[in-house]
């Protein structure tokens, strides 16, 4: 996230966007347990280039997940109805004209040649032989809200098959040009919970939904408001001109 965040930072992260969670069960005691929540009506509702604390979604990379312990700090650049994309390297949302992320680090890899990047880098989510997206090009990729509809044809349980499998329970197949929700036929999917696209400040170098996908609003914990302390991760010295800093 540099140069918004840096290594050495501490963050309060402000839960009252969009709202507390509560738990609705104790799964998250279990190893392959899947806690749900109820969310508490907030101050207000994620908006774009928001900085949001959340729950790594991916920890097991065939599946999505929610991994009480693991936190990830990234920019909120689409939000659920969004049809986002990477047009040579910048980040664009159809229909909005503003800046998404850190557009100096997107130009920055927009004058990067293709072979300067390592193939696992350059390469990006659903790595499909058919989309070929990369971080030079990317989507559209639509951005599901909750009651979103949407045909489930082989392009859509690409995208989506992980999300459907999360949201079910149930496990997503193809079988030539249909696809199975355990066994049976499905030909369209209706959402129930709203996703965004996560991005890191530091596009050369973020493990964010470029890579991993869509993340789920339960996964997010709030947004991050102030770094209350920062200290070189070195030597421990306290950096004093970024305490008490806005998260921006």
């Amino acid at each position: 996230m540099a140069p918004a965040l840096k290594s050495g930072d501490y963050i309060i992260a402000l839960k009252l966007i969009p709202g507390p969670r509560i738990c609705k069960n104790f799964d998250f005691l279990k190893i392959d347990g899947k806690p749900e929540f109820w969310r508490l009506k907030g101050l207000r509702a994620v908006k774009r280039n928001d900085v949001l604390v959340f729950h790594f979604p991916y920890t097991d990379w065939n599946k999505l997940t929610l991994d009480m312990n693991t936190f990830y700090v990234k920019r909120c650049v689409a939000l659920p109805g969004d049809s986002f994309y990477i047009e040579n390297g910048i980040y664009k949302v159809k229909g909005y004209f503003g800046d998404l992320g850190n557009v100096a680090s997107q130009r920055k890899v927009a004058k990067q040649d293709t072979s300067s990047f390592a193939p696992e880098v350059y390469q990006c989510y659903p790595k499909s032989k058919t989309l070929r997206w990369n971080i030079h090009n990317f989507g559209r990729l639509y951005v599901p809200r909750k009651g979103d509809v949407v045909k489930m044809d082989i392009l859509n349980f690409t995208l989506y098959r992980k999300l459907i499998e999360y949201e079910t329970d149930m496990k997503v197949t193809k079988r030539k040009n249909t696809v199975l929700l355990n066994d049976s036929l499905i030909s369209i999917y209706t959402f129930t919970t709203n996703y965004y696209f996560m991005a890191g400040d530091n596009v050369c170098d973020s493990r964010d939904s470029r890579y991993w996908g869509l993340l789920p609003e339960d996964h997010i914990l709030g947004k991050a408001a102030i770094i209350w302390k920062s200290a070189n991760p070195y030597t421990g010295e306290v950096l004093w001109k970024r305490v008490m800093k806005a998260v921006k």
